[in-house]
């Protein structure tokens, strides 16, 4: 299923300088600095529980395309909030799937689907209603073998290190489970405070009870609050953690007084919320943790710029990560400006920066960027985790930017056997990018290869401490 030279450039002198490039890297391990993988699978280490489960279930950019051509989440076995029953049968969900899988022509999913399918099943013909079982039975069989297990899994992708995505009110059992098992996969953490940090979070107000009773601090009070911030900092970074994560609506910072800090601190306790307070109060927090930042040295990142949730009937069914996160238009100049000014050129900050809206890239974060010694550029994200997305990136902020002061990728997926996947189209697309320089005259070819390097393995590496 799976041409040897899909995604390099279609010139025959250039492709051969691709696939060159490639070569050298194609091979190198994975860092997956930033995920949401379920580090239940590598605690656990118990098999798949069937291909539903594996591929169409956990996996939102799957289920979201089928949802968007009618076919129901409940059809899918996605589970709902309020714990209303599902389809369980992973065979009839397998079978709704595979007469969908039409839908997925012309998409990364596709790529990433039948790059799994290929190389880690061995299937030889594109999925079908037709051969829905046939491919079922035989991903079904596998799972069933220790070598199909996580770890195992996790070992056969070459994963030098996967870091999920962790509450700041989780307990990270998990994590600790790992730790003491004496597996020698290195599984990581990062600290996501959205849930005591965003005022319109649901159960923002438990959840900060929670932080409380966690850290011993009494969080009704700002000391207390941002105190046991650093409590559970540390705790995440005696985990493994290298990075904290900030998933806001805006890239909006802010740097106020602490009497307006201190005013603004108890209207978001004392009750109702506005939507300004709750946006100037996710903006001073960014703020905050950079300045935690400095001291204990985890990377900053912001995934700004989603209408999370769009779908609000959606939402109140089935939760957050539906597949109804919308890109929406996001500003960075000034809205990063109380931060950078804060702490910008401080020696040692790492501020990792992602967007869903492309039209800032060459316009404010390559210029951003490519000033302030703290910033860096994340790689295309989510709907533009894409052949053309990543190669829009590329000619966007490569010229103002540089490759360095970008991070190279991250997979930033909760479908497991997409990691490879993700990977290798990043790694071809990337040398495909670096060849057109190299044939333009550009780039020297010796150049060339050290920067393929550096993009499928030594950025991310050093962007995460890793």
């Amino acid at each position: 299923m799976l041409h040897d030279d899909r995604l390099f450039p279609a010139d025959p002198s250039v492709r051969s300088v691709a696939r060159a490039l490639y070569a050298t890297v194609k091979d190198l391990p994975l860092i997956s600095p930033h995920g949401h993988t379920d580090p239940a699978w590598y605690a656990l280490n118990e098999p798949f529980p069937d291909p539903a489960q594996l591929f169409v279930v956990p996996d939102h950019y799957v289920f979201r395309m089928l949802y968007s051509q009618g076919v129901p989440l409940e059809k899918l076995g996605v589970p709902t909030v309020d714990g209303t029953p599902v389809e369980t049968d992973g065979r009839a969900i397998w079978r709704l799937f595979a007469e969908h899988y039409y839908l997925f022509r012309g998409t990364p999913t596709r790529l990433w689907l039948d790059h799994a399918f290929s190389d880690l099943f061995g299937l030889t013909e594109r999925l079908s209603a037709a051969n829905a079982d046939h491919a079922y039975d035989t991903i079904a069989e596998h799972l069933q073998r220790d070598d199909y297990r996580p770890r195992a899994l996790f070992e056969r992708f070459n994963l030098e290190v996967i870091a999920t995505t962790e509450s700041a009110i989780d307990p990270l059992t998990y994590h600790q489970q790992i730790a003491q098992s004496g597996w020698g996969g290195r599984v990581v953490t990062t600290y996501r405070p959205d849930a005591v940090v965003d005022p319109e979070f649901e159960g923002f107000h438990a959840n900060i009870d929670a932080l409380s009773e966690l850290t011993g601090e009494d969080c009704c009070t700002l000391d207390g609050y941002l105190a046991a911030h650093r409590k559970r900092r540390a705790f995440f970074k005696a985990a493994g953690a290298t990075a904290t994560d900030h998933g806001h609506p805006t890239a909006l910072t802010a740097d106020l007084s602490a009497a307006d800090k201190q005013a603004l601190f108890d209207r978001v306790m004392g009750g109702p919320v506005s939507a300004a307070d709750a946006e100037l109060f996710r903006g001073q927090m960014l703020t905050e943790m950079a300045l935690m930042s400095l001291d204990d040295g985890l990377v900053l990142q912001i995934h700004a710029g989603a209408h999370r949730n769009h779908n609000g009937p959606l939402f109140a069914r089935f939760g957050r990560d539906k597949g109804a996160d919308i890109p929406s238009a996001t500003s960075y100049v000034d809205a990063l400006k109380p931060l950078l000014n804060k702490v910008g050129n401080a020696p040692g900050l790492k501020v990792i920066v992602f967007t869903l809206d492309e039209t800032v890239y060459s316009r404010e974060l390559a210029p951003l960027a490519g000033h302030y010694p703290c910033l860096f550029l994340g790689p295309a994200w989510w709907f533009f985790d894409s052949a053309e997305g990543m190669k829009r990136y590329r000619q966007l902020v490569t010229e103002t930017a540089g490759f360095y002061n970008t991070v190279g990728f991250n997979d930033d997926t909760r479908a497991f056997p997409s990691i490879p996947a993700r990977h290798d189209v990043a790694r071809r697309i990337d040398c495909g990018f670096l060849a057109e320089l190299v044939c333009d005259h550009r780039l020297d070819e010796d150049e060339a290869y050290e920067v393929a390097r550096d993009l499928a393995y030594g950025l991310a590496k050093r962007a995460y401490n890793l």
